[in-house]
């Protein structure tokens, strides 16, 4: 007789160290949120929280100069942290990971535009060309046409 599957957070929350660590994960991601409300402006997408360890609140952040400027506003963070939410904290450390960097930084999608040329020279194909095909290509062309006006 086969067992019926478990559903996977029952699993992670039954034994073992799985529950501490997934107790743990959750507290990180509650607090990753937290102290991005409590910093304003653009300061806030440049941090992650890493860890926390003996009450100490680690950050980390892509490059030094935004860990210096989350350096100048750690003591007032520190005390919101404690007034609000979290009493037990005694420090916070901020620490400078450029491995964040190339994971904040997407590549710009170009969007690529079709010249009245090649539309019209499409549309010439499709005039010669029966079928669901043709009328793909008489869609391809008229978009050609939409973005020129749009620019």
């Amino acid at each position: 007789m086969k067992k019926l599957p478990q559903d996977l957070s029952q699993l992670v929350h039954q034994s073992g160290s799985l529950p501490s660590l997934a107790e743990r994960a959750e507290l990180l991601l509650y607090l990753d949120k937290y102290v991005k409300q409590l910093l304003t402006g653009p300061v806030s997408a440049q941090l992650t929280v890493a860890n926390l360890r003996q009450n100490v609140l680690v950050l980390e952040t892509p490059t030094s100069a935004w860990a210096a400027r989350i350096n100048f506003q750690k003591a007032k963070l520190l005390q919101q942290l404690q007034a609000e939410a979290f009493p037990m904290l005694t420090a916070i450390e901020v620490k400078v990971n450029p491995a964040l960097a190339s994971v904040a930084t997407k590549p710009k999608l170009t969007h690529r535009t079709l010249s009245a040329t090649a539309a019209e020279h499409i549309n010439a194909l499709a005039e010669h060309t029966e079928g669901s095909l043709g009328q793909k290509l008489k869609r391809l062309a008229a978009l050609a046409s939409r973005q020129g006006s749009k620019n």
